[in-house]
């Protein structure tokens, strides 16, 4: 975890949040798969590889009550805290590497945004897949969005892999349904295009 938490502190200290590459100002279309889900303003919400990402600002709007953000860089989730300001105390903030987390309860949703396309090792992969039917309940919903067959090979200097549906539900395996896939291209600050996709699964219930 060191060597990657280092990267990642390094990419957030060097950078102005809204000069990343991922940076968005609205989440649009994360949000717009989220809301679809119908979910319970109580039902457990978490954010995987969320840093300083402001989809946390829209699910408190939206109401929710049981926010997490996960990411492994502090320098991150500091930033997201602060523009948050008083209610920041609100979310349940976890410092992690995704690969190596034990989960303390079950969530309803997980959101991932442009973290599972950076794991290029099959063992961290593996974990991945390990930690997320661990921490989404029976019925719960994944969204998952990672870069395309169209998109960059490489991102914060670091190589990635590209997925359609069809290879990232075979990531994920038989534990998870596809329901939807959506596509996106992604204006980076820099004007640059990055084609996502973004996928939405749901936990095979095991009852």
């Amino acid at each position: 975890m060191h060597d990657r938490q280092k990267h990642w502190e390094g990419i957030y200290q060097r950078t102005g949040l809204e000069n990343l590459s991922w940076y968005q100002n609205e989440t649009l279309l994360s949000s717009e798969l989220i809301a679809s889900v119908c979910l319970s303003l109580e039902a457990a919400v978490i954010d995987v590889g969320g840093g300083a990402s402001v989809l946390v600002d829209w699910l408190m709007r939206e109401g929710y009550r049981d926010i997490t953000v996960l990411d492994i860089s502090p320098a991150a989730l500091a930033a997201a805290r602060t523009r948050l300001g008083d209610v920041a105390g609100d979310v349940t903030w976890l410092e992690a590497d995704v690969t190596l987390y034990e989960p303390k309860q079950q969530y309803s949703l997980w959101h991932d945004r442009a973290a599972f396309h950076f794991l290029t090792e099959a063992i961290d992969r593996e974990n991945y897949r390990e930690v997320l039917e661990r921490s989404v309940r029976p019925g719960g919903d994944v969204v998952i969005a990672t870069f395309g067959l169209d998109g960059p090979k490489r991102c914060s200097g670091l190589d990635v892999v590209r997925y359609d549906a069809e290879s990232l539900a075979g990531e994920l395996g038989p534990a998870f349904r596809l329901l939807h896939v959506r596509h996106e291209v992604h204006r980076t600050p820099q004007v640059m295009e990055q084609q996502f996709t973004y996928c939405h699964f749901r936990r095979v219930s095991t009852s």
